[in-house]
């Protein structure tokens, strides 16, 4: 197959791909000396900003690029961004050079013509990509195409902390047997965060009678059927929360430091990684353990994708392939960093990166592959906005 893309990518037009051409890196790597990348990336983590950090000191010693670190609390924020740039005609040297994104933001900036490129399997680093993975070429069932190239793996996983709850539940059905069991040790960040409404996603995802028509777009005919299990299952467990559902943390750390003040005995996590990483940073006790649900968890790929006005194109391209390479790969999956999934095919790495993938020591909480089991597709894009619109409405501040 990359082989394949390799002679198809050979054979395209220069035409077919934005200035400056990512199939000439030579180019692209002169025009990027001197550049400023202004990354716009969720700030919410101080694990992921000391990456970027590291990100930014590679690029500079090797590359004479800037990458400054924009902190985002809403990746919606930065597509408005763009989006009002273009409406007032801003079409060159735009705020947002980079964006970290996925889901609901890259479908309607793609939709929108808001996005450079395509880019992504032109990169350097791409022949090392597991392109087998239908998820770094389809993000939440909408195509890629090169506009966005990936750079993390992840799937939801359940932290428990072992001490209170020693065995892992195996479906939504057994999480709400056991918070009527122990009401009160449970929660969820705050939707529309995203990890949150994640929880209502994989909610959706693991009740549903219906899973195909999760793939397609939200159709209202038959939206009140489809969801109707979800509702069921929050309206339920709602008042068995922590707080009783009258507050929740506001985000996915926040949700990390309950358990550790052992205020709550089970979280939520997208990375499977993230409990390992905790513990080795004394965010967690030793004690918590990760689980899957028995159906598998949602999975899904981390993107970066580059502005169609950002001033800084090439220099970019570069953050987007060095995110790709081996050596970030690698120190994004160890535990101590960031415990991230990585994008890349062991099978196609050179022998010494491979064996550094496989003398990694993931951590003492998490799941081997093997563990991590069924990946389950992302639902449409659609749905997780209209179902985190409808959470707002129902369980929102003040109502």
């Amino acid at each position: 197959m990359k082989r394949m893309l390799s002679l198809a990518l050979a054979l395209a037009p220069l035409s077919a791909w934005a200035s400056p051409d990512p199939a000439d890196w030579p180019t692209v790597l002169e025009e990027a000396q001197g550049q400023t990348v202004h990354w716009h990336a969720w700030g919410g983590s101080t694990a992921t900003n000391d990456f970027i950090a590291w990100v930014g000191e590679r690029l500079a010693d090797d590359y004479d690029i800037t990458l400054t670190h924009v902190k985002l609390e809403n990746t919606a924020d930065a597509v408005t961004r763009v989006l009002t740039e273009k409406s007032a005609g801003q079409d060159e040297d735009g705020a947002v050079d980079l964006i970290w994104i996925n889901g609901a933001n890259f479908a309607s900036m793609k939709d929108a013509d808001l996005l450079f490129g395509p880019f992504a399997e032109a990169l350097p680093n791409w022949q090392y990509a597991n392109t087998e993975n239908s998820t770094l070429t389809h993000d939440f069932t909408v195509p890629t195409e090169g506009y966005e190239s990936p750079w993390a793996m992840a799937q939801v996983v359940f932290m428990h902390d072992t001490k209170d709850l020693p065995e892992r539940l195996g479906s939504m059905d057994a999480l709400l047997d056991w918070a009527r069991e122990h009401p009160g040790r449970f929660t969820y960040p705050q939707p529309p965060d995203f990890l949150g409404t994640t929880f209502l996603k994989q909610a959706l995802v693991d009740l549903s009678d219906n899973p195909k028509a999760l793939s397609e777009p939200v159709n209202e005919d038959n939206y009140v059927e489809v969801t109707a299990p979800l509702w069921a299952f929050i309206e339920e467990l709602t008042p068995l929360l922590w707080r009783e559902g009258r507050a929740y943390p506001p985000t996915g750390p926040r949700q990390l430091q309950l358990m550790n003040d052992d205020e709550i005995d089970l979280a939520i996590s997208f990375s499977p990684g993230e409990a390992s990483t905790a513990i080795a940073n004394y965010q967690l006790p030793e004690s918590v353990r990760t689980f899957v649900l028995d159906k598998g968890t949602i999975g899904n790929a981390s993107f970066v994708a580059i502005p169609y006005n950002s001033g800084s194109k090439a220099a970019s391209m570069v953050v987007a392939n060095f995110l790709m390479s081996p050596e970030a790969q690698l120190r994004a999956q160890d535990p101590e960093v960031l415990g991230y999934g990585t994008v890349l095919d062991m099978n196609a790495l050179p022998v010494q990166d491979r064996a550094a993938f496989r003398t990694l020591d993931l951590g003492i909480a998490t799941l081997s592959p093997e563990e991590l089991g069924a990946v389950q597709p992302e639902p449409h894009p659609s749905w997780m906005t209209r179902i985190s619109e409808d959470w707002v409405a129902r369980y929102g501040v003040g109502n």
